[in-house]
């Protein structure tokens, strides 16, 4: 079962280091069980600017939320950084 990592403000929204997400084929459908899981303010944080990888490479580098994910896989999710 792919195992989710979260990193700064998420692990504050979930509650959690790290979940596992059965069912999705892919990054953007592991995105909609982890929306509806952890609701709205968990989207809004990582809806713009966010750094998604899997197996430590990232998706933008490869299909974007179209990158499949592998039962074996691990997803780390990271928030907007902030900065000023």
């Amino acid at each position: 079962m792919p195992r989710v990592k979260f990193f700064a403000t998420l692990r504050e929204i979930t509650g959690l280091r790290e979940t596992e997400v059965k069912g999705v084929e892919n990054v953007r459908e592991l995105l909609e069980v982890l929306y509806e899981r952890f609701g709205d303010k968990f989207k809004k944080e990582i809806e713009y600017r966010n750094m998604i990888l899997v197996n430590g490479r990232n998706i933008l580098d490869l299909q974007g939320y179209d990158t499949e994910i592998g039962e074996d896989d691990e997803i780390a999710i990271f928030p907007p950084a902030g900065g000023g």
